[in-house]
């Protein structure tokens, strides 16, 4: 059963500002294979700023600090999409200290990628996709940060499973890492070969998983996830397929409940008058089980803006809601929009 609440996505600028958990070095001496190491020039930091009336900088904040991972010759960068949301500046440095300003070029929100390029492109050598599904449990993998080696740490992989989270968000295949690295936001997960395997999204505390003891991890997308949309993000910066449907609601498993933990503010959910606590049972008549369930039935009714009814439960009474489903996409903005 997938859980909404396993992570937190505050792995921009708001996590811990040493280098807890990083591999100590040797002054001089190499731990890495020559693949890695040539790699992680590629790795730089990223900083946007949002300005304070957008709707994202009341939750993930108005500074956001992160990394990201140069893909190309011209200073495409690869990050997590929550860094850029909404970003009207974005400034990349890499591990020599040159800072360069960027652009958005797109961001997906059904995978949480984001890409930027830099208006000049930066002196660092391309980091190549590999391939994601070759990380099986227990593969071992690097996590770097900008700051090259001294920034990295070797970590296993401790489980491919489905993760659900909490803002309408569901990956089917995410990689999860130990031990955790205390700056994931848009850190690059590298494979032996030097190649690029995902992207640091969240701190965990069930790396290990549901049942398992509570053990502080983190969860990587899988770059597999970016390759059939990378093309069409690059030269257009979303998908030409339909938004899927939108409701703003919060909702993590509790005690066997979709319990609404959150509403964002003029969605579709506040619009119908859904507060936080509402406990959700069906929609369009069908029950619901677990968070996945929930997100699939929903994305299945149609594009965005198609309505859905929803039966809830508050204070021990349970009602009927219509409400009309969104375009997440709409709801923020971007640059200077």
């Amino acid at each position: 059963m997938a859980r909404g609440l396993n992570g937190s996505m505050n792995g921009a600028g708001h996590g811990p500002t040493g280098r807890e958990g990083v591999e100590a070095r040797l002054p001089g001496v190499s731990n890495l294979s020559q693949p890695v190491a040539q790699a992680l020039s590629a790795v730089v930091g990223l900083k946007t700023t949002i300005p304070k009336d957008r709707r994202s900088a009341q939750t993930l904040g108005s500074e956001r600090e992160g990394h990201g991972i140069v893909i190309d010759d011209e200073g495409l960068v690869v990050t997590i999409g929550y860094l850029i949301m909404e970003a009207a500046t974005v400034t990349v440095t890499d591990s020599d200290g040159l800072q360069l300003d960027a652009r958005i070029v797109g961001y997906d929100y059904e995978s949480g990628f984001g890409l930027v390029r830099t208006v000049v492109p930066p002196p660092a050598r391309p980091m190549a996709f590999g391939d994601s599904d070759s990380l099986a449990l227990r593969s071992e993998a690097y996590v770097a940060g900008v700051g090259g080696e001294k920034a990295t740490l070797k970590v296993k992989v401790a489980g491919r499973r489905e993760f659900a989270g909490f803002w309408e968000y569901l990956l089917d295949n995410a990689i999860f890492t130990v031990p955790a690295y205390p700056l994931w936001g848009g850190s690059a997960l590298v494979g032996m070969d030097g190649t690029l395997l995902g992207v640091g999204s969240l701190l965990v505390q069930e790396a290990l998983g549901p049942g398992a003891p509570a053990f502080p991890g983190n969860m990587y997308v899988p770059i597999n996830r970016l390759k059939p949309i990378f093309d069409e993000l690059v030269e257009t910066g979303q998908l030409s397929t339909p938004p899927r449907p939108w409701l703003g609601l919060h909702t993590v498993e509790h005690m066997g409940q979709l319990v609404a933990v959150g509403i964002s503010d003029g969605g579709p959910a506040d619009r119908a008058g859904l507060k936080r606590g509402d406990i959700l049972q069906a929609l369009n008549g069908e029950v619901l089980d677990d968070v996945a369930e929930f997100y699939r039935r929903l994305w299945s009714t149609g594009p965005a803006g198609t309505p859905v009814t929803l039966r809830m439960e508050r204070d021990n009474d349970a009602f009927e809601v219509t409400v009309r489903t969104g375009d997440r996409a709409k709801y923020h903005k971007f640059g200077s929009d």
